[in-house]
């Protein structure tokens, strides 16, 4: 492959990738003018958050099977298809609840591209290859964060809010011509493979039934819900309890995404002296202090911005070790059902961060409260669940630094 290929071929797998984590953070500086405009209040807008989330966790079931059965490409235009007609839709929304809906139709529709430029370096690159990639792909997800809100602060602040979508759409056409004109078809389509649902949910009873894998799968997605309590709970703590403006409110996402992004990167180097079970472990303990203190902090009217933000990039820097390592874990015992498992563990984590979101959103807007609740209540389940689950264990497969996994 020639290297001007090989770069364009990244980037727009690269974009593909970027999408989902773009259409979650890029609104986020809107919740207050959203919820002013459709009547309505910053809790009931951030139903919309959960929506996605629910949208994302049902769709990574959904597309694994299809890119199998029709290829790669087919599905992904369906994808893109649905995507743009959703984020268009929602310029003419004229109530909170449609809005709800639209972003539940916009997730279904950009789990094709997560799925899609997963499956298709696995395809298109080497085995030697394929880490490197998937690095790129992976660097390109962790800075999705970073950019997103920030962007989005100022287009909000010079545009108004819809324009965030009229962005989002526009992404997405430049995709789907991206994905037409430049991205080879890497898979070819299966006839032959079932869509029936005994066989694809035997396959997910066999992966459930590991103890290593469930162990692992609900700490990850457990103590990944305290990460979407923060999400869908920061604009109204931000931007109407600390009156932080839209734009600043963007750096600051951008600056607590530092924190998990950089600790994801400081746990590829102490793997080199601890073992991922051992990392997880402490992580945890340490995560389950820092978010009871946080609590304690908001329950007596201790906290101010500064704090806020410290204890949140504490909370987070305790995820960025705990999530690659505990994803690591509850994949290492397969080979043969690795898709299987992978989909389940991103449902999974989707479905808990819908959870969460959820929870938060029926709490006081006007308070700081319901975030180091549900952050407190989410790190001190899963450090339960890791006692209870290593329990059943008989033997534990390490996993390999290699292995780590970034998700958004």
């Amino acid at each position: 492959m020639a290297k001007k290929q090989h770069f364009f071929l990244i980037l727009i797998l690269g974009s593909l990738a970027a999408l989902g984590p773009f259409s979650i953070d890029m609104y986020l500086p809107g919740f207050v003018d959203i919820a002013k405009d459709l009547k309505s209040t910053e809790s009931t807008v951030a139903l919309s958050l959960s929506s996605f989330f629910i949208g994302i966790s049902a769709g990574q079931l959904l597309y694994g099977p299809l890119l199998d059965k029709f290829g790669r490409k087919k599905p992904l235009y369906f994808g893109l298809a649905l995507y743009i007609f959703a984020s268009f839709l929602c310029l003419a929304v004229t109530d909170v609840n449609q809005l709800i809906v639209l972003r539940f139709v916009q997730a279904i529709g950009s789990c094709a591209t997560a799925v899609a430029s997963v499956a298709m370096v696995r395809d298109l690159f080497s085995v030697e290859e394929s880490p490197k990639v998937f690095a790129s792909l992976m660097l390109v997800i962790a800075v999705s964060p970073m950019l997103a809100p920030t962007a989005g602060g100022y287009l909000i602040s010079a545009l108004g809010w819809k324009y965030v979508f009229v962005f989002l759409g526009l992404m997405a056409v430049l995709m789907l011509l991206a994905s037409i004109f430049k991205l080879p078809e890497s898979y070819k389509p299966d006839p032959g493979y079932s869509l029936k649902p005994k066989p694809i949910l035997t396959n997910f009873y066999t992966v459930l039934k590991e103890p290593q894998f469930y162990t692992y799968a609900l700490i990850s997605s457990i103590t990944f819900s305290g990460l979407f309590a923060y999400v869908s709970s920061s604009p109204q703590v931000f931007m109407k309890i600390y009156e932080v403006s839209k734009t600043g409110y963007g750096w600051i996402f951008a600056l607590l995404s530092v924190a998990f992004i950089g600790s994801s990167q400081v746990n590829s180097l102490i793997l080199k002296w601890f073992t991922s079970k051992k990392i997880v472990t402490w992580a945890l303990i340490a995560q389950c202090v820092f978010s009871l203190i946080f609590l304690i902090f908001a329950l007596n009217n201790w906290l101010n911005l500064y704090s806020t933000i410290g204890f949140i990039a504490l909370f987070l820097a305790c995820l960025g070790l705990i999530n690659p390592n505990a994803a690591a874990l509850s994949l290492a015992p397969f080979t043969k059902n690795a898709g299987s498992a992978s989909a389940l563990m991103g449902a999974l984590q989707m479905g808990l961060g819908a959870l969460a979101s959820v929870m938060v959103s029926l709490f006081s807007e006007h308070s700081v409260v319901p975030m180091p609740l549900v952050m407190t209540a989410a790190a001190f389940i899963a450090l339960f669940c890791l006692l209870i689950g290593r329990r059943f264990i008989t033997s534990e497969v390490e996993a390999s630094s290699g292995s780590a996994v970034i998700a958004h």
